[in-house]
């Protein structure tokens, strides 16, 4: 019987964590219309140096959520190697996150920096921030993730 009920207990731990643990995933992404950062191919990116979209034809699960992909081969490039082509912040504002915030990206505000995509929100938060200091943003960004990365944008305001 102690067998039993130690199995009972473990088995309601894991329902405990478990949701806890899916909830993380959804908050360290930036995701829109179930995809994250909105369904746009993160490897076009380093591949044909534009954002393209993607679709659910070709798409994957990383860390909790969905990608989108515009072609079969981006699924694969992104499989083989995920921590390559995800974006920095999970895909939110990189600018933002230099402030301790989560703040929604737009896909046409991008660089990337050391082989690494940053996203951003506004041309404000791209050319007169992320670009004009890149290097202090990215360090500020990665200090902030640190604590930001799990907590949900709307918690963050």
């Amino acid at each position: 019987m102690k067998t039993i009920n130690r199995i009972a207990g473990l088995s309601l731990a894991a329902a405990l964590i478990l949701p806890a643990t899916q909830a993380l995933a959804v908050d360290e992404h930036y995701i829109d219309g179930g995809a994250v950062v909105g369904g746009y191919d993160v490897v076009a990116y380093h591949t044909d140096g534009k954002p393209i979209k993607g679709t659910s034809d070709y798409s994957a699960t990383y860390q909790g959520a969905t990608w989108h992909f515009a072609s079969m081969k981006n699924q694969e490039r992104f499989m083989a190697d995920p921590a390559k082509y995800a974006p920095a912040y999970g895909g939110w504002c990189s600018a933002g996150a230099s402030k301790g915030k989560k703040v929604p990206t737009k896909p046409e505000l991008w660089a990337i920096v050391d082989g690494q995509l940053y996203l951003n929100s506004s041309d404000k938060a791209h050319n007169g921030l992320f670009l004009a200091e890149t290097d202090a943003v990215i360090r500020k960004g990665e200090a902030n993730w640190k604590t930001i990365f799990a907590t949900a944008s709307d918690d963050l305001k």
